[in-house]
């Protein structure tokens, strides 16, 4: 699961704040740019995110098409991302599955450990 730009930290970083990844996700945060990674380490979203237990990359688009960052999934694995594109075999396997999802979603189903709606199973606790 990912995250790109400065917004989409916020969100995520909101959602996950004082929060735990559930212990079966993997949760892989990229921010897009050098700059949008300073702002989010400035505005403490960062800091959030990665004490919920997610992996922060360095800013870069490789983990997008699964060329690298953790990001290639094994035949049936799940990925529910927030990047603008969804084809077999974009991520690694063919036979994974990708569901594209907002920001919100994609940490509330971190979380949880399957997709989920944030402000009916999140925001509201």
């Amino acid at each position: 699961m990912r995250q790109r730009t400065l917004h989409d930290l916020e969100v995520a970083a909101r959602i996950l704040k004082g929060r735990k990844v559930n212990r079966d996700v993997r949760l892989i945060v990229t921010p897009a740019t050098v700059n949008i990674y300073r702002e989010a380490l400035e505005l403490g979203y960062i800091k959030a995110i990665a004490e919920a237990g997610a992996v922060v990359t360095n800013p870069t688009c490789g983990s997008c098409f699964g060329g690298h960052m953790g990001g290639l999934l094994a035949p049936g694995e799940v990925a529910v991302t927030s990047t603008t594109r969804n084809f077999r075999g974009r991520m690694g396997s063919r036979d994974a599955s990708i569901f594209l999802a907002s920001s919100a979603t994609v940490a509330a189903s971190a979380l949880n450990g399957y997709i989920s709606d944030p402000p009916r199973e999140v925001m509201a606790q």
